[in-house]
């Protein structure tokens, strides 16, 4: 098993979902045992759910990782490159080729596209590996961009990074000294700034896809009952949290 895989496993093992069902599982195991220990679990498990399906908290969470760049308007010269980087796909040819695209993946694209109205002259760069698909996703992402109206002599693809630090190490000799902007999801980021930057890339952030929308407005009743829309955004921002945390650590 190479690092990458054992890395995404137990990045899985460690989110709020598979906690939750991890210890439920205890629960049921050691119901008549150990009683305490049983309720201890049950307990654990619930406000975990709980806390993890509720808009306050969530929030509370995501708002620190998505506030630290604004949105992306214009640059003042020319931009060089607009990088969109990968995220992920399931190849269907019985439906179109944007609809092939996870949301990620397709908010980020929608988002290039809007920056390459504003910059004509920028090339775009689609990045990604296949992992378990036939395609790369950096492949698929041009096949959408085309099918979305955009010349295929404007992109170029990176078809091998399978994460955002590679993505960062293979894209940076195309790109050093030159004006790029970068997309990915907000929540996403600052991490991967942090690498591009570590490669010497002075790009500009272009986030996509906020989680928390219009945080300042008054809420209603629904806001603070627990939803699954939640759950997933508070998954997403664990999972940055820990790899905020990985990457602070091969600095040391």
């Amino acid at each position: 098993m190479d690092l990458f895989t054992l890395k995404k496993i137990i990045s899985a093992l460690v989110m709020p979902m598979s906690l939750i069902v991890i210890f439920l599982i205890l629960a049921i195991v050691f119901f008549r045992a150990k009683p305490n220990f049983s309720f201890k679990c049950l307990l654990f498990s619930t406000l975990l759910l709980l806390l993890s399906s509720i808009a306050p908290v969530s929030d509370r969470l995501m708002l620190p990782i998505e506030n630290n760049f604004e949105s992306f308007t214009r640059s003042t010269k020319p931009v060089d490159y607009i990088v969109v980087l990968g995220c992920s796909h399931i190849t269907d040819h019985a439906i179109p080729v944007t609809s092939q695209l996870h949301s990620c993946s397709l908010q980020r694209l929608v988002e290039a596209l809007r920056i390459l109205q504003l910059h004509p002259e920028a090339q775009l760069i689609t990045s990604g590996a296949a992992l378990d698909d036939e395609s790369s996703n950096a492949e698929k992402v041009k096949q959408a961009a085309i099918a979305l109206g955009v010349s295929e002599d404007k992109i170029i693809v990176e078809n091998f990074p399978k994460d955002t630090e590679e993505e960062a190490l293979l894209i940076a000799p195309r790109v050093k000294g030159k004006t790029v902007v970068l997309v990915t999801n907000a929540d996403h980021m600052p991490r991967a700034v942090k690498y591009f930057t570590q490669q010497g890339i002075d790009i500009i952030p272009a986030p996509a896809s906020n989680w928390v929308k219009a945080a300042e407005q008054e809420k209603s009743w629904q806001y603070y009952l627990p939803n699954s829309h939640k759950l997933s955004q508070t998954t997403h921002v664990w999972y940055e949290y820990l790899g905020q945390l990985a990457q602070w650590l091969k600095t040391l």
